[in-house]
């Protein structure tokens, strides 16, 4: 919740943040101020928050102890509980938020770029067959400060700073959509990471797609970031055998919402499709895919399937990655490969917070 800094200015008492952690420069001077404090330690504040990645107002030993000592409220940081780091440098923290949940987030550096994956909610609603985070039903969505905490972790603990941001870890971004915005807001400001490095990943949720490009207008002024749909099949049948809620969510009217997006915001959108072997993978599912993707500004992000326990999919082999990608170019779509990162340390969305709730 941000503070009105006219609220301040009247004398009128704020009503608390639930957590420093996500609010901008001029909310947290007119929380100071609302607390007696000059407005020039917003600055200090700030630097101690967002670049020093502080975890408590103790830490802060350029505010006055005094002070510091009469506040009860939390800036919102996460307690790391687990690390798994991969051969290839892929990092996976599992966090526990206040309320002792756990939020999985992931780092995939190169030598480039360090991405961070980022969840949105506590578990997913959307029971994707292929995907671990889904197997225990939707806990809740997380606060804009939970979002954030995120990437700050990962910068703490890989001891790089982020580059870019994707909302592809666990739950359903359109369904927390005023939290995400509100991090996207605070990762663009506070954490200076363009909105054109940031994507939000959804599998589609009937009423939201619509939204959320003036929802986003609206809350940042623009709508640069990167939208991933998540189609995983060729067509209705199959995808929602693959993916139970598309059910209530037609692909041909997916398709038509995307289309809308693509006009309202003029941004490219990218299109998730999973490779599942003997499934979802032939020469005939991609010229399907083809048909479908015809005429939009789009691309197709192709990904290999990473074995999760409760279910019997198999990886395609490389051989029948490259013919599905070589299809798909044979039809005017462009098309990219993610490299798969992390595959020795439960890399798939939802792996390790599920294991450490089994033990």
């Amino acid at each position: 919740m941000e503070l009105s800094a006219a609220t301040a200015a009247a004398g009128v008492a704020p009503i608390p943040p639930a957590a420093l952690l996500g609010l901008p420069r001029e909310a947290l001077r007119a929380w100071l101020a609302s607390t007696g404090q000059p407005a020039y330690r917003a600055q200090q504040l700030h630097d101690w928050i967002y670049a020093k990645g502080a975890r408590s107002l103790d830490e802060i030993t350029v505010l006055p102890a005094r002070w510091r000592a009469e506040q009860s409220i939390a800036i919102g940081r996460s307690k790391e509980v687990q690390r798994s780091i991969a051969a290839d440098g892929t990092t996976k923290l599992l966090l526990q938020a206040a309320d002792g949940e756990l939020i999985e987030t992931v780092g995939i550096p190169t030598r480039q770029r360090l991405t961070v994956c980022i969840s949105s909610q506590v578990g997913c609603p959307m029971a994707c067959r292929f995907c671990a985070t889904g197997k225990g039903g939707l806990q809740r969505s997380l606060a804009t400060h939970e979002i954030v905490d995120q990437v700050i972790s990962l910068r703490d603990a890989m001891g790089r700073r982020p580059s870019h941001v994707v909302f592809m870890g666990m739950g359903e971004p359109l369904l927390n959509i005023d939290a995400v915005l509100g991090a996207i807001a605070c990762l663009n400001h506070d954490l200076a990471i363009g909105q054109r490095r940031i994507t939000i990943s959804t599998v589609g949720v009937p009423g939201r797609l619509t939204q959320l490009g003036p929802a986003a207008m609206a809350r940042l002024g623009r709508c640069q970031f990167t939208l991933a749909v998540s189609l995983h099949a060729p067509n209705q049948r199959l995808r929602q055998l693959l993916i139970p809620s598309a059910r209530s969510y037609p692909l041909e009217l997916l398709l038509k919402d995307c289309r809308h997006h693509v006009a309202t915001t003029g941004r490219r959108l990218s299109f998730e499709y999973i490779l599942l072997q003997g499934v979802n993978d032939e020469a005939r599912h991609a010229r399907e895919l083809a048909e479908q993707v015809a005429g939009f500004q789009s691309h197709v992000n192709l990904i290999a399937y990473n074995p999760i326990d409760e279910e019997d999919f198999q990886r395609p082999s490389q051989h029948r990655i490259n013919r599905f990608a070589k299809v798909l170019e044979r039809c005017g779509v462009a098309v990219s490969l993610r490299a798969s990162r992390g595959l020795d340390k439960d890399a798939a969305c939802g792996q390790l917070r599920r294991h450490r709730q089994q033990r």
